[in-house]
């Protein structure tokens, strides 16, 4: 595979924080839009939402709103360090694998961390409702409660981590692919 062209393609980077920052608002709005149908509840409780009218459309913009923030500070890390290591000649189509990687890595951290938060819910029941204040009582309740909460650290976690291997994989890649020269 080439991850780098002869000459620099300055349009691929621009076009690399775009799509980054767009699929980071998509995947915070369907990961909130399953949250929010899990538990409404979980919002109204951590995020003080008794007031609002429509939780799940809410935890929907939330989710939208903080996959933009954080995608678009890891677009920005992301195309600073490959395009030094690859003298901007990183290509489009290895960034983009890239970046599909970072959303699968995100999505598998948001899923193991939600059954990790149920395990540990469905294993002591107790020691959770000690440790996180509010949670609901009724045992159902309470696992989607976890899961709710879970999932959103685990995606975060997986989002703090897709943000230092992505950038240090593709740099590291993109230097060996210049090194080994034009033979790619």
């Amino acid at each position: 595979m080439r991850y780098v062209e002869p000459v620099p393609r300055a349009y691929a980077f621009a076009c690399i924080v775009a799509v980054a920052t767009l699929a980071g608002g998509v995947l915070g709005g369907l990961t909130n839009a399953v949250n929010g149908a899990v538990s409404p509840g979980y919002f109204v409780r951590v995020m003080r939402w008794a007031d609002v009218q429509d939780v799940h459309r809410a935890a929907i913009a939330q989710g939208i709103f903080e996959g933009l923030l954080y995608a678009a500070v890891f677009s920005a890390i992301f195309v600073l360090v490959v395009g030094i290591a690859s003298r901007t000649r990183a290509t489009l189509r290895f960034m983009l694998g890239v970046i599909g990687g970072v959303g699968i890595g995100v999505l598998v951290c948001w899923c193991v961390g939600g059954t990790i938060a149920m395990g540990l819910a469905t294993l002591s029941p107790d020691f959770y409702r000690h440790r996180f204040r509010g949670v609901p009582t009724e045992h159902y309740d309470l696992l989607r409660d976890a899961w709710v909460g879970g999932s959103i650290w685990g995606g975060m976690f997986g989002a703090v981590m897709s943000g230092v291997i992505a950038p240090v994989y593709a740099a590291f890649s993109c230097h060996k692919a210049i090194k080994a020269g034009p033979a790619l």
